[in-house]
């Protein structure tokens, strides 16, 4: 068994759902036998851990850790920061590498990517482009406007309205983030699914999303009621076929490794749609990459123990290759 550095908390606002995260992870590796450090980065970017000094040298990592989870959400985690400091201390770790997870966070960059290899998707434009207002305008209302790096559905606006509310919601997406993108209208069903493997994959259940609410918001998501998983997912055998299909071309597409949520819409008509790719969702046992894939049965201490034994298969790979 292993000792894993689990790494949670942060700077960014999903800075409490990291947490939460980190902790549920801790204690399933615990349960699959696994002896879990708890890492905590405080939201001034302070690292600490047992109150044991860290010893982040290379070839050493955290604590003498022989794996990290990082269990971090959003920016300065999520987005490979932290996997380019763990790349640097040479320490194997759960999930994507440095590009696949800036990528996969950034949304303008991964649905450009999407649109190049013809992904099915909702229209988008990035605030500032030449005519964005004019594209925006196209797709007609309601529009969502989004900070292109953030998660958890935080400083997202549904816009009803065009002139003052589009502008106000600009403004909300650019506290969080100056890149910020404005996205057409899905009226399709929210669907997910989960995806584990490296070369190889496996994808799960899919599963529903049915929001207590006007919308899958941050509240909806993390609140008690605020929304249920239907699992499976009501889907015809071709959807269920479609949705396997585009779970495993986005994965591979960003170049992503050991986990990652696929995120879908499934349109009236029977069209799929892809929305994004979370390489690190939310992880406690009642999160939706954890439920899928207990629907489909991998319990939650199990899926940690795979997760810890990608993550050290990966990085012995890619060290049989000399830069």
């Amino acid at each position: 068994m292993s000792r894993v550095a689990v790494i949670s908390g942060g700077r960014s606002s999903e800075r409490e759902v990291s947490l939460r995260s980190g902790e549920a992870v801790a204690r399933g590796l615990e349960e699959a036998g696994h002896e879990a450090i708890r890492v905590t980065i405080s939201a001034e970017g302070r690292w600490s851990a047992q109150e044991e000094e860290l010893a982040l040298t290379p070839g050493r990592g955290l604590l003498g850790a022989d794996v990290a989870f990082p269990a971090l959400h959003g920016p300065f985690g999520e987005d490979g920061s932290a996997q380019g400091l763990l790349e640097w201390l040479d320490l194997p770790y759960v999930g994507s590498d440095v590009l696949s997870s800036a990528i996969c966070m950034d949304k303008l960059t991964l649905k450009r990517l999407f649109a190049q290899r013809g992904i099915p998707q909702v229209d988008f434009v990035e605030v500032g482009e030449e005519s964005w207002r004019e594209r925006a305008v196209g797709f007609g209302l309601p529009l969502w406007v989004k900070p292109s790096r953030l998660g958890s559905s935080v400083g997202i606006t549904r816009v009803e309205g065009l002139g003052d509310a589009l502008d106000a919601a600009v403004e909300l997406a650019r506290r969080h983030d100056p890149r910020v993108i404005v996205e057409a209208s899905a009226s399709g069903r929210e669907v997910e699914c989960s995806v584990l493997g490296n070369e190889e994959v496996e994808v799960s259940p899919a599963g529903e999303i049915v929001a207590h609410g006007d919308w899958y918001d941050y509240e909806t998501k993390y609140r008690d009621g605020g929304m249920e998983l239907v699992v499976p997912a009501d889907l015809t055998e071709e959807q269920a076929s479609r949705l396997r299909e585009l779970a495993i071309e986005s994965f591979r597409l960003g170049g992503c490794a050991g986990l990652a949520r696929c995120d879908f819409f499934v349109e009236s008509g029977g069209e799929v749609l892809v929305n994004e790719v979370n390489t690190m969702p939310g992880f406690t046992e009642t999160s939706v990459y954890a439920k899928l894939w207990e629907a489909g049965g991998l319990a939650y201490a199990d899926l940690c123990d795979r997760l810890v034994s990608l993550a050290i298969e990966r990085h012995r790979r890619a060290r049989s290759h000399q830069f």
